[in-house]
């Protein structure tokens, strides 16, 4: 069964290692996911963004969910991803998502406090973890855009104390989607710090997608238009994991693994009709390149 994102993340924080989250919008890539954490024996946070829940229905989704953690033998949490919205946060809860996400960081600080607090007293009625977001993360990714503003520590530590939230996403220099950077990951290590040693709960990073050259080229190869597109380097992904980071968000990495997969299979048996053959070597490959983050996150084998 579900189990809470705080149950997940105190255990990574205690045992300094990171747990994925990775988004999901249909069967196949649900299935990836969890395939992937068994298959590493690794705790795993599946998400959903509202766009997601827009797109497959919020009981549809949920269901899957559900189902899939059920049958699961590692432990499995249901996450709502940068939930704005009040509405989709009440249906989250309804439809029994076991954390939720508040993003408040486009807010002035008091508001983003207010909102946040108010999400923090539905949830916890419930049973539901809640995960904040302080500084903004710059790029686009679903309904997501923001500019770059880097988290203060003093700020941080005073946001957690109001709050009472179980976990806190930060800004360290990531952002969302699949062109990240000019070149190389650039990350504030030493803010990272600052707020780990005075924070004392869970960190999220947001927008830390590897974007991997290789699948890139795959979908260029086969169509897709593509340019200067960079992620987050592994080795940065190592250091922000052993510098406090518990929680590391993963989506376009799947989303451009899916395109590649499917392209290729149009591209090159153009025979090809049945949904099954086409979707199947997707599922495959989001497979694949999950088990890689769980391996690098340090997660494997922590189920």
């Amino acid at each position: 069964m579900l189990v809470t994102g705080k149950n997940i993340l105190s255990k990574a924080r205690k045992g300094n290692y990171a747990v994925g989250a990775f988004n999901f919008v249909n069967m196949e890539s649900l299935q990836a996911i969890i395939t992937a954490a068994e298959l590493e024996q690794s705790p795993v946070i599946v998400q959903t963004t509202e766009g997601a829940m827009n797109y497959a229905g919020i009981e549809c989704i949920s269901l899957m969910a559900h189902i899939a953690a059920k049958r699961a033998k590692v432990p499995v949490a249901l996450h709502l991803d940068h939930g704005k919205d009040i509405y989709y946060i009440r249906a989250a809860i309804r439809y029994g998502y076991t954390s939720v996400m508040i993003d408040g960081s486009h807010l002035p600080f008091e508001k983003n406090i207010a909102i946040t607090k108010k999400v923090v007293a539905l949830a916890k009625k419930n049973n539901v973890s809640v995960e904040a977001e302080l500084g903004t993360l710059g790029g686009i990714e679903d309904n997501v855009s923001g500019v770059v503003g880097l988290t203060d520590p003093a700020q941080a530590l005073e946001f957690v104390k109001r709050t009472g939230i179980d976990s806190l996403a930060i800004a360290i220099g990531t952002s969302h989607g699949a062109y990240k950077f000019k070149g190389k990951s650039k990350l504030d290590f030493k803010r990272l710090g600052e707020i780990r040693d005075i924070v004392s709960i869970p960190l999220v990073l947001h927008g830390a997608s590897g974007i991997p050259p290789a699948v890139v080229q795959k979908a260029v190869r086969y169509g897709a238009k593509l340019k200067e597109a960079h992620g987050v380097s592994d080795t940065h992904i190592i250091k922000a994991r052993a510098g406090g980071i518990c929680k590391i968000n993963i989506d376009s990495d799947l989303r451009l693994t899916f395109d590649a997969a499917v392209r290729e299979v149009i591209m090159t048996q153009p025979e090809v009709f049945d949904l099954r053959k086409i979707l199947g070597p997707a599922r495959e490959q989001m497979t694949d390149i999950a088990r890689k983050k769980m391996q690098l996150f340090g997660s494997s084998g922590r189920a």
